[in-house]
């Protein structure tokens, strides 16, 4: 077994760098050691940047690179299905970003071939859900689950910020885009995760572009969990709700509240009220550790998995959960889910 993972990258995305570059330096056990991209010299370019010693002419000649153990997908959201399956085929560990797919069937197909390399070689797949990995999050988790808050009855979460470039590939439904894909499943992950199960959708409601009424810009869904709980999702890239990045948790003995729970190295403010009497109402506020970053705790967390065979939180089978409540946001909110026939 061996003690360094070495990690090439497909594509040289403005994502890589805090997600992947940064981190791999405060990691003993973590190498960059490849890059690969459609233009061969914006990989150059990256590489001397960022000081990655090997440029691969395209994504094929890395995946078959035996200096590489695993590799590191932030391409657009359409291509992380096909990419992810080559990288298996290939034998490599798999770090993709988010969304994992571009919608549940494609996820399940992952999935499926995730589980088989799993078995047969110990291959790990992840999706790159941050916040998921970080100290923040485990305590949330830990607040809800400790029965503090009593019966849980709603869930809340939204994650909105200005992204008003229109001509972004996150706007290209062939690329797989929308809010929803981009914003959304963060506010879709951390509300399974405080709920504790995949809900349904009840509602949606999404605002979309003109140039291409398929991409939403905003969206706004309701949610039933299996225990009798509700929920709220919102989420946008241009809407009247600039910047909000938050979630909620309502139970019948209180109720817990996070702000900025996506890159609480940033910044996050926690607080938790709780009734222990009728009329002994009890509030507190909590922080924890800022350092590692989320990403910092992600990359960690990837290769404890893949050197120690640690469990991995934000697996493919997760993230078939994740697609299909996107997928059922797409149909109930009137529009197709990423990768099906639609209206153009």
């Amino acid at each position: 077994m061996t003690t360094t993972l070495r990690i090439g990258l497909l594509g040289a995305a403005t994502i890589a760098p805090a997600a992947l570059i940064k981190p791999a330096r405060q990691d003993p056990r973590v190498r960059v050691t490849a890059v690969a991209a459609r233009d061969r010299g914006r990989a150059e370019a990256f590489a001397r940047k960022h000081d990655v010693p090997v440029v691969h002419s395209d994504y094929d000649a890395l995946l078959t690179d035996p200096q590489i153990d695993a590799v590191y997908i932030p391409l657009p959201n359409a291509l992380h299905a096909h990419w992810t399956l080559k990288a298996l085929d290939a034998g490599k560990h798999v770090l993709c970003e988010k969304p994992f797919t571009a919608n549940r069937a494609e996820a399940e197909q992952v999935a499926e071939a995730a589980d088989a390399a799993h078995a047969r070689t110990g291959l790990v797949v992840m999706e790159a859900f941050h916040y998921r990995h970080h100290a923040l999050s485990a305590r949330l988790l830990e607040i809800v689950r400790s029965g503090e808050l009593g019966t849980l009855r709603r869930v809340e979460a939204e994650v909105c910020f200005p992204l008003p470039r229109f001509n972004d590939i996150r706007y290209d439904y062939g690329l797989a885009g929308g809010a929803t894909m981009d914003a959304g499943c963060y506010a879709v992950h951390v509300a399974r995760l405080l709920g504790g199960a995949t809900p349904e959708v009840t509602a949606a409601h999404l605002l979309t572009l003109r140039k291409d009424p398929r991409i939403d810009r905003a969206m706004e869904a309701e949610l039933a969990f299996p225990g009798g709980a509700t929920g709220r999702l919102r989420a946008s890239m241009w809407s009247r709700r600039v910047l909000s990045i938050r979630a909620r948790a309502i139970g019948s003995q209180g109720e817990l509240t996070v702000t900025n729970f996506l890159m609480p190295q940033l910044y996050h403010r926690l607080t938790v009220r709780t009734t222990s009497g009728p009329d002994r109402p009890t509030t507190r506020h909590e922080r924890v550790a800022r350092q590692p970053s989320s990403y910092a705790c992600q990359l960690s967390a990837f290769a404890a998995a893949v050197l120690d065979g640690d469990p991995v939180l934000t697996s493919a089978r997760d993230a078939v959960e994740t697609m299909g409540v996107i997928d059922g946001i797409y149909r109930t909110g009137g529009l197709p889910p990423r990768g099906e026939a639609g209206p153009s």
